[in-house]
This record gives structure tokens, sequence and C-alpha cells, in this order.
């Protein structure tokens, strides 16, 4: 199933970018100049072209979401490691670095500011 809608998906992908290429360009951005059309006139005309490119539109907006739906069924509960059947690492002790207890310092040979250092074995 979702194979089917993603290959539906594609093509229709495909067909949105092949409409959207044979329009005609209306010259400067956001629907300005092209001739008296766009922003300057209620409404311009609708051409096969762009009612075709609404369809698609519609149809694409629908597959993504029907594509997002069957991911998160899919997905419902499980992790991606879950899923590919690898185990989890075992941890026997925690990651957390040793640090010296203040018995093992030496104390400061420098000055008041200057850090503790270990001492050598």
């Amino acid at each position: 199933m979702e194979n089917v809608v993603l290959i539906i998906h594609l093509l229709l992908a495909l067909g949105l970018i092949a409409i959207v290429l044979m329009q005609r360009s209306e010259g400067g951005g956001l629907g300005m100049g092209g001739g008296g059309g766009g922003a300057m006139t209620g409404r311009a005309a609708a051409t096969a072209l762009s009612k075709v490119t609404w369809v698609l539109a519609v149809a694409f907006i629908l597959t993504s979401i029907t594509l997002t739906v069957i991911a998160a069924q899919k997905a419902a509960g499980t992790s991606v490691i879950e899923r590919l059947g690898v185990p989890a690492p075992a941890t026997s002790e925690p990651a957390t670095p040793s640090v010296p207890a203040g018995s093992d310092l030496l104390p400061p040979s420098a000055g008041d500011n200057a850090p503790l250092v270990p001492k050598a074995d």
C-alpha cells in the first residue's frame, strides 16, 4: 500500500513540475508585470493549465498526508534500533569519569591561585 501511494506521489511531483514549466511566465515576481494581468485586475483568467496545476497540487498534498499517516502507523511504539533488531548495549557501570579524592592532591606550591596537582605514584 505504501509503495503504491509513494509511486503515485512521485508521478504527481513529476507532473506538477512539468505543468508548471509549461505555463507562460508572467514577468516580474509576485504577479507584477505581464501586461495588465495579475495584481491590477481583479482575477486572472483560469486557463486549463492552471486548473490542472491546482488538481495536481491538491492530489500531491493528499498523498503527502497519506504517506505521513502510513509512516506514523508503521512506527507506532517502536524505535529505529528496535526495527533493525540490534540489541541494546549492556551497561554495567556508569560512564562517569573517576575524580581523584582530595587526599590524592598536592597542595599548591606557587601561591594561592595555583591549581591542585595529582601526586606522582
